[in-house]
């Protein structure tokens, strides 16, 4: 483990678990929260969508600085003052008194996010790096974790009556404190790669745009499963609402055993094997779901949807880290640009596909983009071989 100790590798895993579920927690108590704010405003759906999708421009503007901000100072120094600001910005908009008020702290709200997602996947590499075996996946479990987490808190405070921004507050207090905690753990600032202030930005590579692309059609399928296979089950296959849910439930849950299951999984197999059989599953899960069109073949096809999605991302994102890592941050930012688009795109371009063609031959889409992540798996294929 080079330099870094044992303790140290483990320590800064459990730090970096951290600032994962930081973010899962802040994102899931404000989706919970959001019609306690569209209610208060009086908002209508398109008017509310104008606030969200500030939060998505902020998101994407904030990728173009994090990630040369990441690797100029390294991740050590941006992670935490990120975690802090992620869990504080959030807060006004439990307060906003206007829509334009409220777009304004969206859109710092997803600056703000970018830095803490590009630096916390940076210094996950790191740690990586540290322990020698692939640990990425587990991270990204810990942000299902977390989203899980603030669900059920913004579930509570709205059962209990209490406002958004105290819901906000509440979960922010305690989330700054473990911030400053858990970045004691962090692995020494001096063994961050730092690119020097005159490299300059890193230039979009082939390489880096297939990642891109790759890593947007796994968040397309993701988008997809949010939003739409609760709507397929209801509609197109005539279940109850209450079967109906748990096609994303299903989903949710496969995917986060999935995500623990995957660090194991890509030791053993290799990160292009997994990704490969991932892409495979994730097509015959979601092809079976579609072509059978019963309700228990759908939910089973939905859980091994999810479990094929549930370890590409990840894969990717290590990849990307290790790919040049004096521009790690540089190299993460790039790829989630384009795969945050996915997510924030799939939903739209399902729902927009199926007023012309129906939702089953929709949700083919993401089918197709499965197939096309495990064909592009051999990408993946790393430099250098981590110690194991």
């Amino acid at each position: 483990m080079s330099t870094t100790t044992t303790q140290q590798a483990v320590n800064a895993r459990r730090a970096v678990s951290y600032f994962f579920i930081l973010l899962g927690t802040v994102s899931g108590v404000w989706a919970a929260r959001i019609p306690a704010v569209k209610n208060s405003l009086a908002l209508t759906d398109g008017q509310l969508s104008y606030g969200l999708l500030a939060a998505a421009g902020g998101l994407v503007v904030g990728m173009r600085f994090a990630g040369r901000l990441t690797d100029h100072l390294g991740s050590t120094r941006v992670i935490v003052p990120a975690g802090i600001g992620t869990a504080l910005a959030i807060i006004p908009a439990g307060y906003a008194p206007s829509l334009p008020l409220l777009i304004a702290v969206l859109f710092l709200y997803g600056l703000i996010n970018a830095s803490l997602d590009v630096s916390m996947n940076a210094h996950g590499v790191e740690v990586e790096r540290a322990h020698g075996r692939p640990i990425m996946s587990s991270f990204h479990g810990m942000f299902s974790i977390g989203g899980l987490i603030g669900a059920g808190i913004g579930g509570l405070f709205a059962f209990l009556g209490l406002s958004a921004g105290i819901t906000l507050i509440a979960t922010a207090v305690p989330l700054v404190l473990l911030s400053l905690y858990a970045g004691r753990h962090l692995l020494p600032a001096t063994r961050a790669p730092r690119a020097s202030a005159t490299t300059g930005r890193a230039p979009w590579s082939g390489w880096i745009v297939l990642m891109g692309v790759v890593a947007f059609a796994g968040l397309v399928g993701e988008g997809a499963a949010v939003d739409w296979t609760s709507v397929y089950l209801f509609e197109d296959l005539h279940a109850s609402e209450t079967v109906a849910a748990l096609g994303f439930a299903v989903f949710s849950t496969a995917m986060t055993v999935g995500r623990f299951a995957g660090d194991r999984l890509a030791l053993r197999h290799g990160p292009v094997r997994l990704v490969r059989v991932s892409g495979v599953v994730a097509t015959l899960g979601l092809g079976a779901a579609l072509l059978v069109g019963t309700v228990p073949v759908a939910i089973a096809g939905f859980a091994l949807f999810g479990l094929g999605l549930a370890t590409i991302v990840p894969q990717v994102f290590s990849a990307a880290g290790n790919h040049d890592p004096a521009r790690a941050g540089q190299a993460i930012a790039q790829v989630a640009t384009v795969g945050y688009a996915g997510l924030l795109a799939g939903p739209a371009i399902i729902g927009g596909v199926s007023e012309l063609v129906g939702l089953p031959a929709a949700l083919a889409v993401p089918v197709a983009l499965a197939a096309f992540m495990a064909a592009s798996a051999g990408a993946l294929r790393p430099r250098q071989v981590l110690a194991r």
